[in-house]
């Protein structure tokens, strides 16, 4: 039984303050567990990001995964295993770096489903882009991880909102107190390519 006296939460944070470990060896330290996890960067990395203005000593992003960190971090975000191709849409970490990165590695938004195009807010990336990201979150990134311990009595989305009410990460669009307007604006732009797409100017 997880200890009562504990707070999830401060325990979780402790753990999660990283730096964590470089993409390309985390799968030999993520459990196939749920979990939270927390992206890392280097302060030249937040200013590639445009985050020059906030502190990098914390952390950019932090997700949970109720079933399988693995799964989820390492293959949806990351493409630890280049056969399991991550794709943005489905990702909103990925749109996240996307629309900060979009500039400087030539990405652009386009529908998920160009046979059926709409959901524009979840858009997607030209595979050769998809790769540039990926490539790039692999050079840049690190990840930090918090399984689930056994027995805990408090469900993982409320520990989650708990450290991201104490941490504020400018890559998190909800729960925080101030969500990164920079971000909300440079994911419209990209959401606004996907729609544009469907109608070529002629």
């Amino acid at each position: 039984m997880y200890p009562s006296e504990t707070d999830p939460a401060v325990d979780a944070m402790g753990v999660l303050t990283g730096p964590g470990h470089t993409i390309s060896d985390a799968r030999d330290h993520i459990p196939n567990a749920p979990g939270l996890y927390a992206v890392h960067a280097e302060p030249n990395t937040w200013r590639m990001l445009g985050l020059d203005g906030r502190v990098p000593e914390t952390l950019l992003y932090v997700g949970k995964s109720e079933d399988d960190l693995v799964t989820r971090d390492l293959k949806t975000h990351f493409a630890i295993e280049r056969r399991d191709r991550s794709m943005t849409d489905s990702s909103t970490v990925r749109r996240s770096f996307a629309a900060l990165l979009r500039e400087p590695l030539e990405l652009r938004g386009v529908p998920r489903n160009k046979s059926k195009p709409g959901h524009f807010s979840n858009y997607a990336l030209e595979e050769d882009a998809e790769d540039r990201l990926t490539d790039w979150m692999h050079e840049h990134l690190t990840l930090a991880v918090w399984p689930k311990p056994a027995g805990l009595n408090l469900k993982l989305g409320e520990v989650e909102k708990r450290v991201l009410r104490r941490w504020g990460p400018p890559l998190n669009l909800t729960v925080v107190q101030a969500p990164l307007q920079q971000l909300r604006s440079a994911r419209a732009v990209m959401a606004a390519e996907a729609r544009t797409w469907c109608s070529p100017v002629e």
